[in-house]
C-alpha cells in the first residue's frame, strides 16, 4: 500500500471511530443523569423517613400490641444500646426506598424506552404501573393478616410455672427482631405479589404459554412450597400463608398469560396473512 493511501486510510478509520463513540458518550451522560435523580430521590426519601422513623415504627407495631393485648399480655419491646436508633436507620433506609421507587422506575424506564418500539413501549408502562399496586396488596396481606396471627401463635407458645413446666417461659421481643420480621414477610410477599407481571411479560416475549404453565403446575407447586420455606421465618403459619398466596397468584398469571399470549397470536395470524 502507498503512503497516499495510508494516509486516506487513517482519517476514515479515526472518523468511524469517532461516530461509534459519540453513541456511546451519550448514553453514559444519559445514565448518569437517571442515576443522579433516582439516588437524589431515595436520599430524599430516607431523609424524609428517617424524620417520621418514631411514628412510622409504631405504625408497624400494632399487630403485635393487638395480638399481645387481646392475649391480655402487656405489650413491650425491648432493645439493646443503640439499638433502636439503628433500627430506626434500618427503616428508613427501607422506606425511603420505597418512597422513591415510583422515581427510580420511571428513570429506568425513560433510559430503556428510546431502544423500545412504540407497541413495547406502551406494553412496558402498565406492567410498571402494576409492580407498586401489587407489592402494596402483598404488604397489606402481611401487615393486616399475617402479621397478628404470627404474633396470637408466638404468644401462645408462652408457659407460666406450673403449666406442665418448672420455668416461665415468655415471649421477650427486641425492636429489631421485629423490624427484621416484618420487613422480611413485607419483602417477600411484595415480590412474590410481582409474579403475575413477571410471567406475563415472559408470554408476551414469547417464552411461555399457558399451556406450559398448566401443564407444570404440579412441579410449580412444589417449587412454592420450597420457596416460601426460604422466604419467611421457620413458622408454619407465614409460610403457608405465602404457598397458597403464590399458588392463587400462578393460577392468576396462567388467565393472564393467556390473555397476552392472544394478542400476539393474532398479530402472528394477520402477519401471515
Amino acid at each position: 500500500m502507498s503512503d497516499a493511501a495510508k494516509t486516506e486510510t487513517k482519517p476514515k478509520n479515526e472518523e468511524e471511530i469517532d461516530a461509534s463513540a459519540a453513541p456511546l458518550m451519550d448514553h453514559l451522560m444519559e445514565l448518569r443523569k437517571r442515576l443522579i435523580i433516582a439516588v437524589s430521590a431515595i436520599v430524599i426519601g430516607f431523609a424524609l423517613c428517617f424524620a417520621v422513623s418514631v411514628p412510622l415504627y409504631e405504625f408497624l407495631v400494632i399487630p403485635f400490641e393487638k395480638a399481645l393485648t387481646a392475649a391480655g399480655v402487656e405489650p413491650k419491646l425491648y432493645f439493646a444500646p443503640l439499638e433502636f436508633f439503628f433500627t430506626r436507620v434500618k427503616l428508613a433506609a427501607l422506606g425511603g426506598f420505597a418512597l422513591a421507587f415510583p422515581v427510580v422506575a420511571y428513570q429506568l424506564y425513560q433510559f430503556i424506552a428510546p431502544g423500545l418500539y412504540k407497541a413495547e413501549r406502551q406494553t412496558a408502562l402498565p406492567f410498571i404501573a402494576a409492580m407498586p399496586v401489587l407489592f402494596t396488596l402483598g404488604a397489606s396481606l402481611v401487615y393486616f393478616v399475617l402479621m397478628p396471627f404470627v404474633m396470637r401463635f408466638a404468644v401462645g407458645m408462652e408457659q407460666n410455672v406450673g403449666e406442665g413446666s418448672g420455668v416461665t417461659i415468655e415471649l421477650l421481643t427486641r425492636v429489631g427482631d421485629y423490624l427484621s420480621l416484618i420487613t422480611t414477610l413485607i419483602m417477600a410477599f411484595g415480590f412474590a405479589f410481582q409474579l403475575p407481571v413477571f410471567l406475563t411479560l415472559l408470554a408476551r416475549a414469547g417464552l411461555i404459554t399457558a399451556d406450559t404453565l398448566t401443564k407444570n403446575r404440579k412441579f410449580a407447586i412444589v417449587i412454592i412450597f420450597v420457596v416460601a420455606a426460604f422466604l419467611t421465618p421457620p413458622d408454619p403459619i407465614s409460610q403457608l400463608v405465602l404457598a397458597a398466596a403464590i399458588v392463587a397468584l400462578y393460577e392468576t398469571s396462567v388467565w393472564s398469560v393467556r390473555l397476552a399470549g392472544k394478542p400476539r397470536r393474532d398479530g402472528e395470524e394477520s402477519a401471515s396473512v
